[in-house]
């Protein structure tokens, strides 16, 4: 019997990838693909599927994602395109896509002016060298587009996709800036309210109470379609970290500032260090003068504080968020009088949106060191007690795994540690993006962090080499001999939160969920000691 097939047309274009106007549009891709289909007995189009303006290195689009889903789901078994550049430029993927991920599920590739059929034919001994040209083709493009966009910087021409708030790019030339009269306004008010002694928090409040909409909403009100990848969903609202980027941003003074960020293909952009940064002075129209905007980088130096880090150690930094609007908790010191005198007692936490913005936005959260510590080392004592069983436990519930599996599951356990280093490295640094913690702390963090980054991989290597035994069990772990070394826990201290916790969530009225980093095989061992 003669199989039918629902074909996916799958069109893609992207002038990135240097394609041509004319042959590779999306008309006339069309058009090949319904025309070839017509002539095919055995082919019906199910569905077309467009990424227009989306690279060929990365599979990452939205409708091939579409219609990935829709070969899993069973509704496509067949995939058409007009040649392979269309699929993919990226010839590892493609390849994988073409060699293992299709032929497992039974679906057909045809790739029309190549004259690649997977059902009459197996692929050619070419297939792999042609992806390889496309990738080099487009790789050769992006050096290129990259080399075009460092002249325009270096030009003083405007590349971005969006203005500073405050400017607009002019309607006749798209690579100048002009001044957008009321975005401005607010920006000098800004730097205004600042040198008379506002801080950036206070500032923040004074424009929300005004219902003052904040750069992004007033983006996308404007009709961009603008999004800040730098802040949560939930946040419409000015803040600190807003305020504290407008009085450090350069623009503003009529110098071109381009390159912060650099990019190569496939890789993740990249924060370049300051020096290599593209300044044009005099590019556009300033809307700070000159004598305004010294006042205020000297007083930013002058506010920066001196932390004493022996005092000031955040043992939950990178660890605690608000479990309602998802910001990071801000330590506070409190302050009792007795006799006359003031002295320092301890420290709370509140949420960062609370303080910067006030109750409308959310609410305090208010948590006691104490009361947190107090929590949380009451699981660890009840938890780390129980140890005298545990070793039994394991044995019993473990012993006869083999010694392959075993070092698999000593694997995952540290490649999971891993992953949460990895994590927690990420959150200290945007906790010091939002100047949550100083940038003494966060060099200390970020020296851990790295150090522990460091023996975690060696582990791993460690267990990758090793050739085991029947005898291990998970009682072998790192992780584990790790957990035995804190069986005595008086007090809480960065390492023993570092190895122990996950996250914090603080809800009000002190609820807390706390996940820890019991995973894989642990998980069962201690589920009903940390319920308890």
């Amino acid at each position: 019997m003669k199989t039918f097939f629902n074909a996916a047309a799958y069109i893609r274009l992207s002038r990135e990838d240097g394609d041509k106007a004319e042959s590779d549009s999306i008309g006339n891709q069309r058009r090949l693909i319904a025309d070839y289909v017509k002539e095919k007995e055995d082919l019906a189009v199910y569905d077309t599927y467009v990424d227009d303006g989306f690279t060929g290195t990365d599979f990452n689009r939205p409708s091939f994602r579409r219609m990935i889903d829709d070969i899993e789901a069973g509704k496509v078994n067949c995939v058409i395109v007009k040649d392979l550049s269309r699929f993919g430029r990226d010839y590892i993927d493609t390849g994988r896509y073409l060699e293992r991920y299709f032929p497992e599920r039974d679906v057909r590739f045809i790739s029309v002016t190549d004259g690649i059929d997977s059902a009459k034919q197996a692929y050619d001994m070419l297939l792999p060298i042609k992806n390889i040209f496309n990738e080099q083709y487009a790789r050769d493009i992006s050096q290129k587009i990259h080399a075009a966009v460092r002249t325009k910087q270096r030009a003083g021409e405007f590349i971005g996709a969006f203005a500073s708030y405050g400017y607009r790019k002019a309607s006749a030339d798209k690579n100048r800036l002009v001044v957008d009269a009321y975005a401005a306004e607010i920006v000098r008010r800004i730097f205004a309210l600042y040198i008379r002694g506002c801080g950036k928090l206070r500032i923040a409040a004074i424009l929300n109470e005004e219902g003052i909409v904040c750069p992004s909403e007033y983006k996308k009100i404007n009709g961009e379609n603008y999004r800040n990848a730098r802040r949560l969903n939930s946040t419409s609202y000015w803040t600190y970290s807003t305020i504290n980027r407008i009085l450090q941003n350069e623009m503003y003074i009529g110098n071109m500032v381009q390159g912060r960020k650099h990019q190569q293909m496939r890789n993740r952009a990249r924060t370049a260090d300051r020096s290599e940064w593209i300044v044009v002075e005099g590019t556009h129209e300033a809307i700070i003068d000159k004598d305004t905007w010294e006042k205020t980088q000297e007083l930013l130096r002058r506010r920066t504080r001196n932390v004493d880090l022996q005092r000031n150690t955040a043992v939950f930094a990178g660890f605690l968020k608000c479990g309602d609007c998802g910001r990071a908790l801000v330590k506070k010191a409190y302050v009792t009088e007795h006799n006359g005198k003031k002295s320092e007692s301890g420290v709370n936490y509140y949420c960062g949106t609370y303080v910067r913005s006030g109750r409308q936005y959310c609410t305090p959260h208010k948590i006691g060191y104490e009361v947190l510590e107090s929590i949380i080392l009451g699981d660890l004592k009840v938890m780390l007690q129980n140890m005298d069983n545990l070793k039994a436990l394991v044995t019993g519930e473990f012993g006869s795994v083999a010694a392959s599996d075993s070092r698999e599951a000593a694997k995952i356990t540290i490649q999971a540690e891993l992953e949460k280093v990895r994590k927690l490295k990420k959150a200290v640094y945007e906790d010091y993006r939002e100047e949550l913690i100083s940038k003494e702390e966060f060099v200390s963090y970020k020296q851990d962090y790295a150090q522990k980054e460091e023996l975690l991989v060696r582990q791993l290597l460690c267990v990758e080499k090793r050739t085991g035994s029947a005898g291990e069990n998970v009682f072998d772990t790192a992780w584990f001999q790790r957990l035995l070394e804190h069986r005595e826990v008086e007090k809480l201290d960065r390492a023993v939160v570092v190895e122990m916790l996950h996250e914090i969530k603080v809800y009000e009225n002190h609820r807390v969920k706390i996940t820890y980093n019991f995973s894989g095989e642990m998980a069962p061992l201690f589920a009903d000691i940390v319920d308890g």
